[in-house]
């Protein structure tokens, strides 16, 4: 994959291989699903044990932000320069198919490696915070307290570039077989209810 402004860095390990047809490289692709999330998981290895925790992830422009409590091992491990892994996923249709091998989903995903720093200084702290609750709702900065002393000194804010990563992305009805075609049951898709019934 040759690396351009608009492309993420490819190598063997961030390369989509199963379904290649369904992969993207283009940023613009990544951007806008961590754009619409906000939330990933981010996985890490720490003497010798793998760990995968979900946070709040965002973005400013080409870099991805995330915070923990001060002296955690996420920031820990950051700050000593190792890589972190980062996955979005968003299912937004059940394919439903006459046959159970072909049942599927339609989703957006990606996966990102990345390194970063920790934000100290106070102005770029706020800065990045700002960015995130306007992205979720214009004009509230201005409505809100900022981060004081206390909170800046609690809180470790990570700033993450983005080495290399991958996108991936199914849509359009099921895949059937020349033979299930006849069979008498529906078949086609099915929105995701966002939230399970039983909560």
């Amino acid at each position: 994959m040759s690396e351009s402004s608009d492309e993420l860095v490819c190598s063997s390990r961030s390369e989509v291989k199963q379904v290649a047809k369904r992969a993207s490289y283009r940023k613009e692709d990544v951007f806008n699903l961590i754009d619409d999330l906000k939330m990933g998981h981010v996985g890490f290895i720490q003497n010798g044990q793998v760990f995968v925790i979900p946070l709040t992830v965002w973005r400013i422009g080409e870099y991805l932000y995330l915070h923990v409590i001060n002296k955690s091992r996420i920031q820990r491990l950051i700050e000593s320069g190792e890589e972190v892994c980062i996955s979005f996923a968003e299912c937004r249709e059940w394919v439903m198919s006459k046959s159970a091998f072909h049942h599927s989903a339609n989703y957006r995903s990606a996966v990102v490696y990345c390194v970063g720093e920790r934000v100290e200084l106070a102005q770029a702290f706020d800065d990045a915070f700002k960015g995130v609750i306007e992205q979720i709702e214009a004009g509230r900065w201005a409505h809100i307290r900022p981060p004081n002393a206390k909170e800046r000194k609690a809180t470790a804010l990570l700033k993450l570039t983005i080495r290399e990563g991958s996108f991936k992305r199914r849509e359009g009805g099921p895949n059937e077989e020349a033979e299930d075609l006849a069979l008498p049951v529906w078949n086609g898709t099915k929105a995701v209810c966002p939230y399970p019934k039983n909560i």
